[in-house]
């Protein structure tokens, strides 16, 4: 598609979503004309725009007038006027996903992050390594990394590295030299029928990449462990408590909860990390980004000196600032193995007392993962439960945050309802203390209580 010499002007519908702007951002640095549309005005628009892409803040049919393909996101629907225009004009149109898959085939190396959880992260670990060297990566993060003042880098160098979620199968359009698997979760069980259905998903992907190529994989994981007998692949594991390939040992957390460790590398000490993110999945997550780069030629302090400076990327245990005397965090996490390893991070970091104000992240997952989550905040010290954030879905009235609640008391914990931001913010006011951490939890809007509570 990309070799197509008369393919100049490219539209993407949805490109203020956090995938597709890398894409637009991609495209426009290998001198594509982009154009976009969307129906908010964001900071990454902004950020578009003043590298001098056209965006549209309102979806019209003459939007795309001069383009060569339109890319949409997995949100635009059927019914979305530029879309049915390009059917109209008989143009090519293509999903977000597919379009990436096909960005991936103009690079000689391309490395796919996989997993349930520890996708932007642990691209946003390994962005910073490899643009620390001198490998001039290209780089498509699912979030915004501090480090590399947003979420896409373009590169000259051959290797090109991209989160490569699972969701609706998106990741099968790929076909990585460098495959990497951080973990196997019931998750998206709107599409996917049950967790087996997800492990033959992930199998598909492994068997995608080619047979001189590589898979990283976590040897700790029950379920990731199912993929190896099944890649023709070479395979590199990483690990803490099963024999790997690379390994983590002499882990220990300072007084801030952050975790420092030795990598070894085949029996031999590789390198020293010092995190500046908590966490034990945080461990994991370096360990694979020190498999890719090492995987790469880079070396074991020049890793390290990246790691020991990498500040997390956005919205994942992310410092806001303090309200009160309080720690205010914001992290994305929306699935009950997420939220559980956020908390225990936590609970390393000296605190008064653990507050986490979370917003559940469409109905089909709070629903089928409804005992799971109500077992989930069981480190938290304090439970307030808002609204569920819909996204992409209807709401059927079958599930409502009541109904968790009631399930997490019934497990014993405290939690309450609160249905609004306003009535949660008057709430917190009564019972903030000093040196309490307050979480802001989810992968909706929740973010904005956080924030306004810092501004205050």
């Amino acid at each position: 598609m990309l070799e197509n010499k008369n393919l100049k002007h490219i539209h993407l519908i949805g490109i203020g979503g956090i995938g597709v702007s890398a894409i637009a951002e991609i495209l426009h640095m290998q001198n594509y004309i982009v154009t976009g549309s969307d129906l908010n005005s964001s900071q990454i628009t902004k950020n578009l725009e003043n590298k001098g892409i056209k965006i549209f803040y309102k979806h019209e049919s003459t939007n795309i007038e001069g383009a060569d393909l339109i890319v949409y996101s997995a949100a635009v629907s059927d019914e979305n006027v530029e879309l049915i225009k390009a059917k109209e004009l008989k143009l090519p149109t293509v999903g977000r996903a597919k379009m990436l898959g096909e960005i991936l085939t103009t690079y000689k190396k391309s490395v796919a992050i996989s997993g349930a959880h520890g996708k932007t992260t642990t691209t946003s670990m390994t962005s910073v390594i490899l643009s620390d060297s001198n490998l001039d990566p290209t780089l498509l993060v699912g979030g915004e990394v501090k480090e590399l003042g947003g979420n896409a880098r373009f590169g000259h160098g051959d290797i090109i590295v991209t989160e490569a979620c699972e969701y609706k199968d998106s990741f099968l359009n790929f076909i990585p030299t460098l495959g990497v698997i951080l973990n196997i979760d019931e998750d998206h069980l709107d599409y996917y029928k049950n967790l087996e259905h997800i492990i033959s998903s992930f199998i598909k992907f492994a068997q995608s990449i080619p047979k001189k190529g590589h898979l990283i994989i976590n040897n700790d994981d029950y379920n990731a462990k199912k993929i190896i007998p099944h890649v023709n692949c070479n395979v590199i594991t990483f690990g803490i408590n099963i024999d790997s390939d690379i390994m983590a040992k002499n882990i220990t957390f300072n007084d801030d909860g952050l975790p420092s460790f030795e990598v070894y590398i085949n029996d031999e000490k590789f390198c020293d990390i010092n995190l500046n993110i908590p966490g034990t999945h945080n461990i994991y997550n370096a360990l694979a980004s020190v498999a890719i780069a090492h995987f790469n030629g880079i070396s074991g302090e020049n890793i390290s000196s990246s790691l020991n400076r990498f500040g997390g990327a956005k919205r994942r245990f992310d410092i806001l600032g303090e309200y009160k005397n309080a720690k205010i965090i914001d992290d994305y996490a929306h699935h009950p193995t997420e939220i559980k390893a956020t908390l225990s991070a936590a609970k390393k970091i000296p605190h008064n007392k653990i507050i986490c104000v979370f917003q559940p992240h469409t109905y089909s997952r709070t629903s089928e993962l409804l005992s799971e989550f109500s077992i989930a905040f069981k480190d938290s010290d304090e439970l307030i439960i808002t609204d569920i954030y819909a996204s992409r879905e209807k709401d059927t009235g079958k599930i409502h945050s009541q109904i968790l609640v009631d399930l997490i008391i019934e497990e014993g914990q405290n939690a309450k309802y609160i249905k609004t931001f306003d009535e949660i913010e008057e709430y917190l006011d009564n019972i903030i203390e000093k040196n309490d951490i307050l979480f802001t939890m989810g992968a909706g809007n929740i973010v904005n209580l956080g924030n306004k509570l810092v501004n205050k």
